[in-house]
């Protein structure tokens, strides 16, 4: 029997490319008035250029969008000038800046109608490999728990995130069904932690032959009617 659904977040029940483009942006912007020197340098296209340094020389970080960003600022900050205190100084509030624009999101039109059905019935979690926060996006009154790979230590396909999702809830594996957007993070990970599966495929996508998700939805207003049934099928 099904007790437990989580939830991928970003491309799952938002698109996450225009809010880190907004972010991004609000970001600079904010930059710009607090620390000039830094966009004298920079521009917001070497954000990506400087993560790509950052993860080169810390692949330890891989799994943490956070402690990537930092870097990034705080090294983009040190190149421009600026004091190693005054650096980590502007790094923090200027992440702060960063991460409420990138919770500003604009939730796909069924997400939320579709959370609160399945509330009503089952316990809702969040796993994210990114660091959206589910109280800032105004979730937090649907999802029972969230975990994400900073606060593991691990990413989605590893298996952490879900051995630590099923000790928090004393759930067994096939008593929970994962929905996300990624075949490989989603699908794979859930499945190899003995999860049930539901790929969210809006683009359309080939459907994989490696591996299959248990269930597929082409709009996230299919996955009740599709919870229901898998549901009974499991007794």
């Amino acid at each position: 029997m099904i007790r437990i659904i989580t939830f991928d977040l970003d491309d799952t029940l938002w698109a996450v490319t225009p809010v880190m483009r907004t972010a991004n942006l609000a970001l600079y912007a904010w930059l710009e008035q607090h620390a000039p020197a830094f966009c004298t340098r920079y521009q917001p296209r070497d954000f990506n250029t400087l993560r790509d340094e950052v993860v080169l020389d810390h692949p330890e970080w891989s799994h943490s969008v956070t402690a990537i960003r930092l870097e990034v600022l705080r090294r983009g900050l040190s190149r421009s000038g600026y004091s190693p205190d005054d650096s980590e100084q502007v790094a923090q509030a200027a992440f702060a800046h960063f991460i409420e624009a990138r919770n500003r999101v604009e939730l796909f039109p069924h997400s939320r109608p579709v959370l609160e059905q399945l509330a009503s019935r089952y316990q809702l979690g969040a796993l994210s490999n990114g660091n959206a926060d589910i109280t800032m996006v105004g979730l937090a009154d649907l999802f029972s728990f969230s975990f994400n790979a900073d606060q593991v230590g691990s990413a989605k396909p590893e298996p952490l995130m879900f051995q630590r999702m099923l000790e928090h809830t004393g759930a067994r594996p096939e008593q929970v069904l994962h929905v996300g957007d990624s075949i490989e993070h989603d699908v794979r990970g859930a499945q190899a932690a003995g999860l049930h599966t539901l790929w969210v495929n809006l683009s359309g996508a080939p459907a994989p032959s490696d591996p299959q998700p248990s269930l597929t939805v082409r709009c996230l207003s299919e996955i009740p009617t599709q919870v229901a049934v898998f549901a009974r099928k499991q007794g």
